[in-house]
């Protein structure tokens, strides 16, 4: 663990960030740049992910949120981010793509179940829930949560639910999580220059629907 390193860098980034931000703003983000410092010296976090986290900070902190990271939720369960504004809740999960080496021969049904797994215990907890992902990856979005509740069907959500199973035990994804679970928004991330963009998710599963198709992905 190389405390000074990470300190140079999310204060490199966040400096580059806060030339965005009104002036008034700049301490929520100075206070988030510290959390993940004492979170680091926890051992809780890498800096990729950080970097990840101040950049979408800094674009909900524009927006008039007050944000924290690593904020628990219930449970073990904690989310990246968390952001305030009156009586609303935002909560944004980062989803890079990796899967740890004991799913190495099951990848791509182990990532789509994270996904969906994401969405079902995060979004009952906010007002707005979103995935964010940088600009080199492919999250593979459930068309099912495109869909309101009442029009998802029961044999989708029981297929899901079966995916879900193979890897979610304990706790696992409850049916009624799934049947309710809300996507509002998705953030694509462009590290270099320090942006994070917001999309539609029907507008990104329409972009990414016929690569996935092509690669035999049941999304």
């Amino acid at each position: 663990m190389d405390l000074e390193k990470f300190r140079d860098d999310v204060y490199t980034v966040t400096n580059r960030l806060a030339s965005q931000l009104e002036n008034g703003d700049v301490p929520k983000l100075n206070f988030v740049r510290q959390r993940l410092i004492d979170l680091y010296e926890q051992n809780l976090v890498k800096i990729n992910h950080s970097v990840l986290e101040l950049i979408c900070s800094a674009t909900l902190i524009s927006k008039g949120y007050t944000v924290d990271v690593e904020r628990p939720l219930a449970g073990p369960l904690v989310c990246d981010i968390y952001a305030k504004k009156g009586d609303r809740i935002s909560i944004i999960e980062i989803e890079t793509g990796f899967t740890p080496p004991e799913h190495a021969l099951d990848t791509i049904d182990y990532y789509v179940a994270r996904i969906i797994s994401k969405i079902a215990r995060y979004s009952k907890f906010c007002t707005d829930f979103s995935l964010a992902t940088p600009v080199i990856g492919i999250l593979p979005i459930h068309r099912i949560f495109l869909k309101p509740p009442s029009l998802r069907p029961e044999a989708e959500i029981k297929k899901i639910k079966l995916l879900c199973d193979k890897f979610y035990k304990n706790p696992p994804i409850e049916y009624g999580d799934i049947v309710n679970a809300r996507l509002d928004n998705i953030y694509l991330i462009n590290i270099d220059k320090g942006f994070a963009k917001e999309i539609e998710p029907s507008a990104y599963y329409g972009v990414c629907a016929s690569m996935l198709e092509k690669s035999e992905i049941d999304v």
